[in-house]
């Protein structure tokens, strides 16, 4: 299917590449995973989207016939040669969405009628990412649960919006940036800079003394899975979507100084799947989720970039096709 680009963001994916002293992808790859568009035409004996939908990307393309795609979990696709290679898909494998057209295969397109581009743009990252851990989670956040989220960049704001739309859970953030921590005041239940004194002993008086149900750690160091370890509830659930290069030590012993029992912890989860996509884009059609976005032409893309990086940005950058 070929689509014409609306939008496309600019994540810290495509920074981390740009920025590693060694090759990231193959030399000439477009980059670009976060991708809104317009068909344009499609491939023969194709059943998709009419010429003309506005469409959004799903950015992981799996084999769509082993044990896990059948099952529809795409983005734990076991087709892809090795258990630590993920499925791939537009700006990491294949040609992304920073250009004025991209080809990608039917079964990655969602309808997005209706929204608009530079926010559909986003939803099969930016907001399927955090959908993905909460919808994964929601046996823990029953009425009376509480949710920490660490890190309230685009992803911890659409998730802030994101657990307001589906779940009752009391939610409590954590962030260093005050401007980060407004854009989200009015959402939320409790907001704490992470350098208030005694930070672990306010998140637990906000989550009522038992701690988090669910931690959502969007920054991944050593300093926010510390906090998350320290805080989160017996039989609760760390996610832990944030790849800052942190670490966190489990003890196994019968009795323990940190985590406490029952905890789960879920490392590095990859994207979400269709049906995770399907129900975000249903959401935000509806008008129940949304978050900050800044939007540059495709010509200052790599101003884009540079505000990204350097933290300018609160929320998500959205290049734009005029």
């Amino acid at each position: 299917m070929l689509l014409k680009v609306r939008a496309c963001g600019v994540c810290h994916t495509d920074v981390s590449f740009r920025d590693r002293p060694s090759l990231a992808v193959e030399p000439g790859l477009t980059l670009g995973h976060e991708i809104s568009g317009r068909v344009e035409s499609v491939g023969p004996d194709t059943d998709a989207a009419p010429l003309g939908s506005e469409v959004v990307v799903h950015t992981i393309w799996s084999c769509g016939e082993c044990r896990r795609c059948v099952r529809g979990l795409q983005n734990a696709c076991v087709g892809t040669g090795s258990r630590l290679i993920p499925p791939q898909g537009p700006g990491t494998r294949y040609d992304g969405g920073m250009a004025e057209y991209v080809v990608v295969p039917a079964g990655a397109v969602v309808g997005a009628a209706g929204i608009a581009p530079e926010l559909a743009a986003v939803l099969p990252d930016a907001a399927t990412v955090p959908y993905h851990a909460i919808d994964s989670s929601r046996d823990l956040l029953d009425s009376g649960a509480s949710v920490l989220v660490l890190g309230v960049g685009g992803l911890g704001q659409f998730a802030v919006s994101i657990l307001r739309a589906i779940t009752p859970a009391r939610v409590v953030v954590v962030d260093i940036r005050d401007s980060a921590l407004d854009a989200v005041r009015d959402q939320v239940d409790t907001v704490l800079n992470a350098d208030s004194d005694d930070l672990a002993d306010k998140v637990s008086a906000a989550t009522g003394g038992y701690g988090p149900d669910l931690v959502l750690d969007f920054v991944g160091t050593d300093t926010t899975l510390g906090l998350a370890a320290r805080t989160v509830a017996p039989y609760g659930t760390i996610w832990v979507p944030g790849q800052a290069g942190g670490s966190l030590t489990l003890e196994a012993d019968r009795t323990t100084t940190v985590v406490p029992r029952g905890v789960a912890v879920v490392s590095r989860p990859y994207g979400g799947t269709r049906q995770n996509l399907l129900e975000v884009v249903s959401l935000a059609g509806s008008g129940l989720i949304s978050a900050p976005i800044t939007t540059y032409p495709f010509d200052d893309a790599l101003r884009a970039f540079d505000d990204l990086s350097s933290g300018r940005v609160i929320g998500r950058p959205v290049l734009t096709m005029q």
